[in-house]
C-alpha cells in the first residue's frame, strides 16, 4: 500500500488544520504550496518545520491495519504473518509512520506483536545511523510513544534469553535478534547522555527517558496515556513489574544516572525534568539500593547548598516551588531514617506549621508525616503539627490533618493527644455532653456550631440534625482514628445515631466506609449494640449498592447469634430481596434458603465457619 503512494508529494505542516487560514496567508498562499513552493518555503514553515507526513491513502491503510489488529488472530502462524507484511511495509519509512497519530497508534500496536528483532530493526530506523535522528523521534508528540513502546518491549528479553538447550540453532538465532534489540536500547540510552538537558526538559522526549530509566532498571509499570484536558491527576505511585535484563543495562544505568546528575539543576526548575529524576530515583531504590542512597545524598547537597535568605534553608524555598516540591516528596519517600532527621533538624525544624499552610509544601510534610511513623522522629514532629491543626484544617488542607491521624495510628503513639486535640478543633471537647457529637463533626469536618446552627454558649444539642453532609477527607479521618487502640469517643458516638442515620451512613459513599470500618474493628460486644441499633434496617441496607457492602462486611466478622439475628430480619422479604440487582448476591452469600427450609444444617455450617475464623485468627496473632 505505502509502495503505491511514494510517489505522491507528502504534504509538509501536518497541523495546518489547527490554525487559522490567516496564518498561512490566506487561501491563496495554501494553493501556491500545493503547486510545488513547498521547498522554497519548507525551512519558514511554523508548527513542524515542514516535516513530511504520511498521505491520506497510506493513513487510511494504517487505520484498516489497526481494525485488522482488533479483530484478533485464530491462529499465531496468521497473526506473525501479518505482523511481518505490515512490517515490510513500514521499512524505510518508519519516521514517517511514526510521527502520524494514526500510524503511530497501529505502530505501537504492532511492537507489541513483535518479536525482538523485528522491534529492534524498527528502532535502528527511527534512530538512523549512529542513533543520529533518535532525539528527533523522541521528542515527537506521537514518535515518543512509538519509542517508549519499543523500549518496552524490552520486558521480552528473559523470554529469549532462556532456551532449550536441545535446540541449539535457534537458540544462537533467537539470542541474536534479541541482541538486536538490546543493541538498539543502548544506542538511544548514548544519544540520551549526548543530549541529556535537551532530552529532560522536553514535555515529550522527558517521558522518553523515564521509559528508558525503567527498562534500564528492569522494571516496568503501565503504559503511558494522554491526559485528558481537565482529568484529576493520580498522585499515586504506579505498580511496578520486575523483569530480566541484560548485564550491560546494569552498567548502562550507572552511567545514565551519572550523566543526568550533571543536570540536576533542571530538577529544581523544570517540571519535566523533575519528573525525570523523581523516576530515576524511584528505579534506583528499587533495583540499585545502594547507587539511590549516593543519588539521595547527593541531590539533598545539591538542594541545601544553594543561596537563600541568611539563617533561611534554601529548602524552605524549593518545598513552596511546583517542580522541586514533587522531586522532594520522592526523596522523603525514598530516604533513609538518618536522612530524615537531619531533614527535620537542620531545615524543617520550627516551620512545618507555616509549610503544612502552604497550597504546595503541604504534600512534602504529608508525606514527611508518613515516613516519619516508622522511626522515632515522628513525636517530635507530631509535637510541632499539632499545635496548628485548627489552622490546618481552616486552610482545607486535610491531607495534613488524615495523614497525622494515620501515623499515630501506625506508630502507635500520640493517640490521646490527637483525639484531644481534634475534639478541641471541633468545639466538642467541652462539655464533655458534647463528646457523643464527634463521629458526625468529624465526617462532615464542620465544628460544633455550624453542624448543629447553635450558640457556642450551649451546653449540648437543643435539636436533632439528620446526618447528611459527610465528605471525602472527614471518611478518611474517621477511619484513621477507628485504628487507635482507644476508640470510645467514636463508638459512643456511633451509638447514640438515630437507625435512620445509620441507614443514611451505611447507604453514603463516604459514610459506607466508616460505619464497616467501626463495625468490623469492634469486639463482639460492642458490635452487638452497634447492631442492636441497625434492626429493622437490613432489608434496605440489602437492597442497596453500598449498603449491601457494608452488610457483607458486618456478616463476615459477626458471631453466629449476630447472623441469626440478621438472617430473621431478611428471611420474611425474600420475594423482594431475590429480585432485587444487589440483595441478591447477599440472599446467596448468607445461604439465607438454607435458613428458611433447613435452620439446622445453615447452623452446622455457621458455626463452622465461624471456629475456622477464629483459628486464623489466632495463628495471625
Amino acid at each position: 500500500m505505502l509502495a503505491k503512494v511514494e510517489g505522491e508529494k507528502p504534504q509538509k505542516g501536518g497541523d495546518r488544520k489547527r490554525r487559522h487560514p490567516a496564518e498561512d496567508g490566506g487561501r491563496g498562499e495554501w494553493k501556491k504550496k500545493k503547486r510545488g513552493e513547498e521547498d522554497k518555503e519548507g525551512p519558514k514553515a511554523k508548527g513542524d518545520g515542514g516535516r513530511k507526513r504520511l498521505d491520506a491513502l497510506s493513513v487510511g491503510y494504517f487505520r484498516r491495519v489497526g481494525d485488522r489488529l482488533s479483530e484478533g488472530f485464530e491462529e499465531e502462524d496468521e497473526r506473525e504473518m501479518f505482523v511481518e507484511n505490515v512490517l515490510a511495509e513500514v521499512k524505510g519509512k518508519a519516521s514517517l509512520v511514526a510521527t502520524d497519530q494514526t500510524g503511530s497508534i497501529t505502530l505501537q500496536r504492532l511492537l507489541e506483536l513483535s518479536n525482538p528483532e523485528q522491534v529492534g530493526e524498527v528502532l535502528a530506523e527511527l534512530g538512523g545511523e549512529l542513533g543520529s535522528t533518535f532525539k528527533e523521534a523522541s521528542c515527537d508528540r506521537c514518535g515518543g510513544h512509538v519509542v517508549e513502546s519499543a523500549l518496552r518491549q524490552m520486558s521480552r528479553w528473559d523470554e529469549f534469553s532462556q532456551k532449550d538447550p536441545s535446540k541449539a540453532a535457534e537458540e544462537e538465532e533467537e539470542e541474536e535478534s534479541a541482541g538486536v534489540l538490546e543493541t538498539q536500547v543502548l544506542s538511544l540510552s548514548q544519544v540520551v547522555r549526548d543530549n541529556s538537558a535537551e532530552f529532560i526538559k522536553h514535555v515529550h522526549g522527558s517521558h522518553v527517558v523515564r521509559t528508558l530509566l525503567h527498562v534500564l532498571g528492569g522494571c516496568l509499570g503501565p503504559p503511558r496515556t494522554e491526559a485528558r484536558p481537565g482529568a484529576k491527576v493520580q498522585r499515586a505511585a504506579p505498580h511496578l513489574t520486575d523483569f530480566e535484563i541484560p548485564t550491560s543495562f546494569w552498567y548502562e544505568l550507572k552511567s545514565l544516572t551519572e550523566t543526568l546528575m550533571e543536570n540536576i539543576n533542571l530538577s529544581v526548575t523544570d517540571g519535566a525534568a523533575s519528573a525525570v529524576f523523581q523516576t530515576m530515583l524511584t528505579v534506583c531504590h528499587r533495583k540499585r539500593p545502594k547507587l539511590c542512597k549516593q543519588l539521595l545524598r547527593r541531590t539533598m547537597e545539591y538542594l541545601t547548598s544553594r543561596s537563600s535568605a541568611p539563617g533561611v534553608s534554601p529548602l524552605l524555598v524549593f518545598l513552596k516551588d511546583q517542580a522541586s516540591s514533587r522531586l522532594i516528596e520522592t526523596i522523603i519517600q525514598l530516604s533513609h531514617k538518618s536522612l530524615l532527621r537531619d531533614l527535620y533538624k537542620n531545615h524543617l525544624k520550627g516551620s512545618l506549621v507555616d509549610l503544612a499552610l502552604h497550597p504546595i509544601a503541604n504534600f512534602p510534610i504529608q508525606r514527611l508525616t508518613a515516613a516519619s511513623a516508622k522511626c522515632k522522629l515522628f513525636p517530635r514532629l507530631f509535637d510541632e503539627l499539632v499545635q496548628g491543626v485548627e489552622a490546618v484544617l481552616a486552610a482545607g488542607h486535610m491531607g495534613v490533618i488524615v495523614q497525622l491521624a494515620e501515623s499515630c495510628a501506625e506508630s502507635g503513639e500520640k493517640q490521646d493527644e490527637m483525639m484531644r486535640c481534634l475534639l478541641n478543633s471541633f468545639h466538642c471537647a467541652e462539655p464533655g455532653s458534647r463528646h457523643v457529637c464527634c463521629l458526625p463533626l468529624f465526617m462532615s469536618l464542620l465544628t460544633y456550631e455550624v453542624y448543629y446552627q447553635s450558640d457556642s454558649t450551649e451546653g449540648s444539642t437543643q435539636k436533632e440534625v439528620p446526618l447528611t453532609s459527610m465528605c471525602y477527607h472527614g471518611s478518611l479521618l474517621v477511619q484513621a482514628l477507628a485504628k487507635f487502640k482507644e476508640r470510645s469517643h467514636l463508638l459512643s458516638s456511633l451509638r447514640s445515631l438515630s437507625p435512620a442515620d445509620l441507614l443514611t451512613m451505611a447507604c453514603d459513599p463516604s459514610g459506607s466506609h466508616v460505619l464497616q470500618a467501626l463495625i468490623t474493628t469492634s469486639s463482639d460486644k460492642g458490635r452487638g449494640k452497634i447492631l442492636k441499633r441497625l434492626e429493622g434496617q437490613y432489608v434496605q441496607m440489602a437492597c442497596s449498592k453500598l449498603g449491601s457492602r457494608v452488610l457483607e462486611a458486618v456478616w463476615n466478622s459477626a458471631s453466629v447469634s449476630q447472623r441469626q439475628s440478621i438472617a430473621q430480619e431478611l428471611v420474611p422479604s425474600e420475594s423482594k430481596l431475590r429480585s432485587d440487582q444487589f440483595a441478591r448476591h447477599v440472599w446467596a452469600k448468607f445461604a439465607l434458603s438454607h435458613f428458611a427450609h433447613r435452620r439446622a444444617h445453615w447452623q452446622e455450617i455457621q458455626t463452622g465457619e465461624s471456629k475456622k475464623r477464629k483459628l486464623f485468627s489466632d495463628l495471625l496473632e
